[in-house]
């Protein structure tokens, strides 16, 4: 059974989202071991806690990012997880952090990267007058918005949309493609050359 952490900062849909595909069984033999957030007052937390999923707050505010981080992979290696998903962790992890769980790292961003990357991608994306955006879950590395691609998925920008409309669009693929790569890398068939994630099954 493989153990799965999710981080988050904000709403908690992704979550959700996880949350659901384990249950149903599209993400097999796994488990959601522990969730953190480093925000007394995310919603997510209380999204977690009804689903019998342990929830912990370790407050961020104020703390030099190693220090904290250090807290944080203590837990997570006390837990014994395999992977670890942010899911709106508004947060860039240390390279303590990304060393100790390297390749083990999933981020979710809503944007095909490398275009839009930090926050606000969205709008970016409205005021820009791209044609497609999406959204990407990619490895986590030392920068942000930066690792190896893993899954992307591909959303038409309509001339009327706001950043509210195209968010709500990119969000349902969010939820598909965050299970779809959750089950690649725990499946281990997949091979990372340069920037390239490779299938390998």
């Amino acid at each position: 059974m493989k153990r799965i952490a999710v981080l988050l900062s904000g709403r908690g849909s992704n979550l959700e989202a996880i949350a659901e595909s384990v249950q149903s069984g599209r993400i097999p033999d796994a488990e959601i071991a522990i969730v953190v957030s480093n925000r007394e007052n995310a919603p997510g937390l209380e999204k977690a806690r009804p689903r019998g999923l342990e929830a912990v707050v370790i407050p961020s505010k104020g703390r030099q990012r190693e220090e904290y981080d250090r807290e944080v992979v203590a837990l997570l290696e006390a837990k014994k997880v395999d992977l670890v998903c942010l899911a709106g962790f508004m947060r860039l992890l240390s390279p303590y952090f990304v060393e100790r769980f390297r390749n083990r790292i999933l981020n979710i961003h809503p944007a095909l990267l490398p275009a839009f990357a930090g926050l606000e991608a969205q709008r970016q994306a409205v005021e820009w007058g791209v044609k497609y955006s999406g959204c990407t879950v990619h490895f986590v590395d030392e920068n942000l918005d930066a690792g190896p691609i893993i899954v992307q998925a591909v959303v038409p920008v309509h001339d009327d949309d706001t950043e509210e409309t195209l968010a709500a669009r990119i969000l349902r693929e969010e939820h598909r493609i965050y299970t779809e790569a959750i089950n690649l890398v725990l499946s281990g068939k997949f091979r990372i050359e340069g920037r390239r994630v490779i299938r390998t099954g």
